[in-house]
């Protein structure tokens, strides 16, 4: 229970820390990746996302939902020593409907307020990730997968 306590400590914080991942899509058997700017909405399995729809991006969204979101989080301790945790998020996509729209701009737009023109653009579209799955790595040697339906019994 510890380790699962400690990994969930290090998926929030990576998520409060970090405002930008990459997100890996795929098409027909091409990956693709696009850097994006993150938010945390409603839990720590949940991120979301801003993108036009005339993008690479959200045409394979839309023909593929599944995704990997990485997530790379360095802090430098008091000794100066660099500490890096890398966050992989194994997921599917889903466009945020309208009704859900208001609250999840105004978070997104709360964490990223330089992209309003960009969220209010008619061919802007939010996305929010799922998470089914977190890689943690905290080091060469110390990597755990984590089911993201086990963090919710913590």
């Amino acid at each position: 229970m510890n380790n699962l306590r400690t990994s969930r400590e290090n998926i929030e914080d990576v998520l409060k820390l970090n405002k930008f991942a990459v997100l890996a899509t795929e098409s027909n058997g091409q990956p693709h990746t696009s850097l994006i700017a993150i938010t945390s909405f409603e839990s720590s399995r949940q991120l979301i996302f801003a993108t036009y729809r005339n993008t690479l991006k959200y045409r394979n969204l839309s023909q593929n939902n599944k995704v990997a979101v990485l997530i790379e989080s360095r802090d430098v301790d008091i000794k100066g020593i660099q500490k890096s945790i890398v966050l992989t998020i194994i997921g599917h996509t889903e466009e945020i409907t309208k009704t859900e729209n208001e609250a999840a701009s105004l978070a997104h737009l709360k964490r990223h307020p330089e992209m309003e023109s960009f969220l209010l653009s008619s061919d802007c579209v939010l996305i929010r990730v799922i998470a089914l799955s977190y890689q943690v790595v905290n080091g060469i040697d110390d990597i755990r997968w984590i089911n993201a339906d086990d963090l919710d019994t913590i």
